[in-house]
């Protein structure tokens, strides 16, 4: 999705719990439900 709007240099990191301690967290288990921090760039010519 991110090459797609023109984003390169993708660096996507490791999984991180979101849910931990939340309202619905075994919910979320059960979906296997992450966030992942990642970084990007976008060139000028896409801005």
């Amino acid at each position: 999705m991110l090459t797609e709007i023109g984003f390169t240099d993708i660096a996507i990191g490791e999984p991180v719990d979101t849910f931990g301690d939340a309202g619905g967290e075994i919910n979320a288990r059960a979906y296997e439900v992450y966030g992942y921090s990642f970084l990007a760039r976008k060139p000028v010519e896409f801005q």
